[in-house]
């Protein structure tokens, strides 16, 4: 039950940001990215990427400039970019820093070091990425980092995690 027809804390539409509004309607799988190793891991919630096939096939992404995960992947040149599923909705919130975890987001299961970053084994998806530090440049209020995919594997797709309009959605079908 609500007292509310509409969420009471909205901004009216003439004082939102329309670039934003655009970005919130297109629509992403979302993705962890974590680099490091030991107590200098670092991961982020990512839903702002994309894949361009070729030789080699890159990942593009925009990441906050302030965010441990773009300094651990700068130090290292490496990162994990794994796409989480709708049962990783509580993953996704705790990177991303809304949600709590007591002792870190590292401390919320199970973790395997690659020659990438640490890689969590429940998510099945995933591809081992080398920065191309000088494809970084700053866009917006963000960092675009480009890094070559140099290893995917490929797991089950039935629920991806979709982030559409600030909120987490099944897709269709």
């Amino acid at each position: 039950m609500t007292i509310h027809s509409s969420h009471p804390f909205d901004s009216p539409d003439a004082d939102r940001d329309p670039a934003r509004r655009l970005r919130g309607r297109v629509g992403a799988t979302v993705s962890l990215w974590t680099a490091g190793s030991g107590r200098d891991r670092a991961g982020l919630t990512v839903s702002s990427y994309l894949v361009a096939a070729g030789d080699p096939s890159r990942i593009v992404a925009v990441l906050h400039p302030e965010s441990e995960l773009l300094e651990r992947l700068e130090e290292t040149g490496t990162a994990v970019v794994a796409l989480l599923d709708w049962r990783h909705r509580d993953l996704a919130d705790v990177f991303a820093g809304v949600m709590p975890s007591p002792g870190g987001p590292f401390r919320s299961g199970e973790w395997q070091d690659t020659a990438w970053g640490p890689r969590r084994p429940s998510l099945s998806t995933w591809a081992g990425v080398r920065l191309d530090a000088g494809a970084t440049r700053d866009v917006g209020w963000s960092r675009l980092v480009e890094a070559v995919i140099e290893h995917v594997e490929l797991g089950d797709d039935a629920e991806p995690l979709v982030h559409r309009r600030g909120r987490y959605q099944r897709p269709p079908g």
